[in-house]
């Protein structure tokens, strides 16, 4: 990432890789382990870690076959974190989820059954396969990290993390997700295909393999105790000038306005841009925010929290197409 040409913050180096120990250390150890997993896919990667490190939750999207599961399982196996994957189908319902009240075998009594939601790490394959009401069930668990039933509110874990995915192209069975859903997603990551070399490496990395499967062959060493809290705190510390908070703010208000544009992005946007260009600081080694670090988090921050007019789809135009014009038309900040 470059800095923004006149944006200049003079920041000792030293004292940037003092201030960020724990987050530099966890980033080096992540894509170590995880390049032992995965082929490319270094943005993804990068963007997961992301999410986790600012709280937020991730829609992932891309066709079958890319991986999209196996970086969440091994994300998981990489924190140190508990980990859930829910088959999301038209038939699936509320409590398959979220957990039921039983009557205990041979009592009057009933007892909470916990679902797969009680977890770290909770992967949610093909969400759009959701009918809405299953899909509605996730809304108070993505914000509140609780779940509420039978009039009692259950707390979830601290690191309660939902990663979603979905299928661009399969549009047979499928619900859309609401924006009120869409708007809890801290990141939406677009996940793509391998180059040929990288394609090539997944073939040599099977072939050699056990049979048991490429996750258990790659034993991934897990990060040390409270390494990722500690990151976590790193990056809400990395400071922001205040003429980045309006330039934040120029661009997600901006959206509102953009004529292509029938919904543009709430508050809450703004909020995520703000975490995910900390995080993005972080990944390139800096305790200070910079205007490339804002834009490096505009796409995957807002590109499912917008809404564009049916004439511009005709059009030709797309979410990231849209975001790119808007980046293009606010000025920014100099120093």
């Amino acid at each position: 990432m470059s800095q923004e040409n006149n944006f200049e913050v003079t920041q000792d180096a030293n004292q940037n890789s003092e201030s960020l120990r724990a987050t530099s250390q966890l980033i080096a150890h992540s894509r170590a382990e995880l390049g032992r997993v995965i082929s490319g896919q270094g943005e993804v990667i990068e963007d997961v870690l992301i999410a986790v490190l600012c709280q937020g939750h991730a829609l992932l999207e891309g066709v079958p076959g890319i991986a999209k599961t196996l970086i969440v399982k091994a994300l998981g196996r990489l924190l140190g974190l508990g980990f859930q994957r829910v088959q999301a189908t038209p038939d699936l319902m509320p409590a398959d989820i979220l957990g039921t009240t039983i009557l205990r075998p041979g009592s009057v009594d009933f007892a909470f059954h916990a679902g797969p939601v009680f977890t770290d790490l909770l992967l949610v394959d093909e969400i759009n396969r959701m009918p809405p009401r299953t899909q509605a069930a996730l809304l108070e668990c993505m914000e509140e990290r609780q779940v509420t039933s039978d009039g009692v509110r259950r707390a979830l874990p601290s690191w309660f993390t939902v990663f979603a995915t979905e299928n661009p192209v399969d549009f047979e069975g499928t619900y859309p997700l609401p924006e009120a859903q869409l708007d809890r997603f801290l990141l939406k990551i677009r996940v793509a295909y391998p180059s040929e070399a990288e394609e090539r490496q997944i073939l040599e990395r099977h072939h050699a393999g056990s049979g048991a499967g490429l996750l258990e062959d790659a034993k991934i060493a897990p990060i040390p105790d409270g390494l990722l809290a500690a990151a976590c705190a790193e990056v809400r510390a990395i400071r922001i000038e205040p003429e980045l908070y309006n330039y934040i703010l120029a661009l997600v208000r901006r959206t509102r306005e953009w004529p292509t544009l029938l919904l543009g992005a709430s508050p809450r946007a703004a909020l995520s841009v703000m975490r995910v260009a900390q995080a993005a600081a972080a990944f390139d080694s800096r305790d200070y925010l910079v205007p490339d670090d804002v834009k490096r988090a505009v796409k995957p921050v807002l590109r499912h929290r917008i809404m564009l007019k049916p004439e511009a789809e005709l059009e030709g135009f797309d979410a990231d197409r849209v975001l790119a014009d808007v980046m293009a038309a606010v000025p920014v900040p100099r120093q």
